[in-house]
């Protein structure tokens, strides 16, 4: 029987597990390369995604970093293609423009999801194209 004096010790909350979405790795650019795909629904999440690539990029080595270099250039390319895009709304091509804009980062992000869950590089990650 206990003291009425004495208190039981507090519990400690067990450590929290994630499933290591945050950490540099294969996991963490499919993240990334989703977070590019949802912002054509939900804004905000490629600004996320580019968070998430600048933080983790030199940290996982090997093959992966190649996928990191490829969805920062995709964020930035795609966000160069988008403001062009807005500009030449003016005369009217600029409609094409962001649907190419568009087609060619769900292309990227495609491209990038296939590989990296093969487990392969970007063969290119600084290429402007596919």
């Amino acid at each position: 029987m206990t003291d009425p004096g004495t208190q039981p010790a507090p519990r400690r909350p067990a450590p929290r597990q994630t499933d290591r979405w945050l950490e540099p790795g294969p996991t963490n650019v499919q993240v990334i390369y989703v977070l590019y795909i949802a912002s054509f629904v939900i804004g905000v999440t490629a600004i996320v995604g580019i968070v998430i690539a600048y933080l983790n990029r030199g940290k996982a080595g090997g093959w992966v970093e190649t996928h990191y270099t490829w969805a920062i250039r995709t964020f930035w390319i795609g966000l160069l293609g988008g403001f062009v895009s807005l500009l030449l709304m003016i005369v009217g091509i600029g409609f094409l423009l962001a649907l190419a804009v568009a087609i060619w980062v769900i292309v990227r992000c495609v491209v990038g999801l296939q590989a990296v869950s093969r487990g392969e590089p970007i063969r290119n990650p600084e290429s402007w194209m596919l």
